[in-house]
């Protein structure tokens, strides 16, 4: 089976941000309006990333990604930072935010609700758990799940 585009970047651009002491957090191709973005999302231990690490990254990737042709269309490189309240879409995203508070939205309504706060308890085979403020565990299956993201308001 063929690798999708955003498989193919991320493999081309971790190299890129490893040699840059970065984080590559995601790789993104979205189709917005009549436009098309490939961004680059990246942290970096400690301080975390500045305007510096996100021109260093572009002006490294910019070639290499014009030279490799993944992509068959035009499109816009944005190179960022995932931000305070970043999304956690990927294995080790759930491994970096263990015990830190969450917001985690379903697809589908559970008792009434869709978004639950509380405290990333666990992470295992596609499974998120949090500790719910009443200390009860819930458990939803990543496919069941719109978005967990880091919860800054309430941290």
């Amino acid at each position: 089976m063929a690798k999708n585009t955003v498989s193919l970047v991320w493999d081309l651009v971790k190299p890129y941000a490893d040699e840059l002491g970065l984080i590559l957090w995601d790789v993104c191709f979205e189709k917005e309006g009549a436009n098309y973005y490939l961004r680059i999302i990246i942290d970096k231990e400690g301080e975390g990333v500045g305007i510096d690490d996100c021109v260093n990254m572009s002006h490294a990737i910019d070639k290499p990604l014009d030279d490799a042709d993944l992509i068959d269309r035009q499109y816009n490189l944005q190179v960022s930072s995932p931000g305070i309240e970043r999304k956690l879409t990927r294995d080790f995203h759930f491994d970096y935010a263990m015990g830190e508070k969450v917001i985690l939205r379903l697809i589908r309504p559970c008792d009434g609700r869709r978004e639950f706060n509380g405290i990333l308890s666990g992470y295992e085979n596609g499974a998120v758990t949090i500790l719910l403020e009443d200390e009860i565990e819930m458990t939803a299956e990543k496919k069941e799940i719109a978005f967990v993201k880091l919860d800054d308001f309430n941290m």
